[in-house]
């Protein structure tokens, strides 16, 4: 793990928080999971911890309503169907085929891509001085999103244990942000 690089992409953009996080130990397999399992959003997922834990505190309702409908389409018109055919030429022996699922996965990623710049786009910039904070607010923003049910659930908490590590480690190297 480098923590430099964690506290790096938690005061940087989504996208680079969410490619750090979802590297951790465990991190990938809970939020496909998630996705799989209980239909949520992997993006939105990300979103909901990366807004609380970069200081941007708690989704209310109406930012979290707002979030979904900025993402759906391109969640139900482009990366769906994307992810689909890319699982569904998983087991394709032919090597051609793998190189063009290795384009699919590429354009996948696009997607996912652009699909957090409008995430990113919505948040606004962060305002909470005090990093004690920024983990409550990211447990209770993964809570709203993924439902008290599934909060409850192994992939939930494998995900609340890691960004707990995550956090600690990330949290103990940021700079002082002065208060307002």
């Amino acid at each position: 793990m480098n923590i430099t690089r964690d506290s790096e992409a938690m005061t940087g953009g989504l996208w680079p928080f969410s490619l750090t996080f979802y590297e951790r130990p465990g991190i990938a397999a809970a939020l496909i999971a998630l996705q799989d399992g209980a239909g949520l959003d992997v993006n939105l997922i990300l979103f909901a911890i990366w807004h609380g834990l970069s200081g941007r505190g708690r989704l209310d309702e109406r930012a979290a309503d707002a979030a979904d409908r900025a993402v759906c389409p391109i969640r139900v018109d482009v990366i769906e169907p994307l992810r689909a055919l890319r699982r569904r030429l998983r087991t394709a022996a032919d090597a051609d085929i793998q190189l063009l699922r290795d384009r699919v996965k590429a354009l996948e990623i696009d997607a996912e891509r652009a699909t957090q710049e409008r995430l990113a786009a919505l948040a606004g910039p962060a305002f909470n001085a005090d990093c004690a904070e920024y983990l409550a607010d990211a447990e209770a923003n993964l809570a709203r999103y993924v439902g008290p049910a599934t909060a409850q659930g192994d992939g939930a908490k494998v995900i609340r244990g890691e960004l707990k590590r995550f956090a600690g480690q990330a949290l103990s190297h940021l700079p002082a942000r002065p208060s307002a």
